[in-house]
């Protein structure tokens, strides 16, 4: 098991982008979380999963949904403690 740390950048706050990640975390069996963070601009998604359903998951956040437009991806990884049970999106 593996943790990905993203952080994207671009239009993706107010554009449904949180809501996107869950679904598709969800649908890919993924743990972890997807918050705002206090620049306005930028998504944290902290997601724990088999690192090939990572990647594809990361290809997602690449993409968006429609209304977003993201620039950037910053990637990190790191082994998993199991800290989550499921997906979530934090306030």
């Amino acid at each position: 098991m593996h943790c990905l740390k993203a952080v994207v950048k671009g239009k993706v706050q107010g554009v449904y982008f949180r809501d996107f990640t869950r679904t598709q975390a969800i649908r890919l069996g993924l743990c972890g979380y997807a918050q705002n963070l206090e620049s306005g601009t930028d998504v944290e998604v902290i997601a724990e999963g088999d690192k090939d359903i990572l990647l594809e998951f990361l290809k997602l956040l690449r993409s968006g949904p429609p209304h977003a437009e993201v620039q950037e991806v910053e990637v990190s990884w790191s082994s998993t403690n199991g800290n989550y049970g499921d997906f979530h999106i934090k306030y």
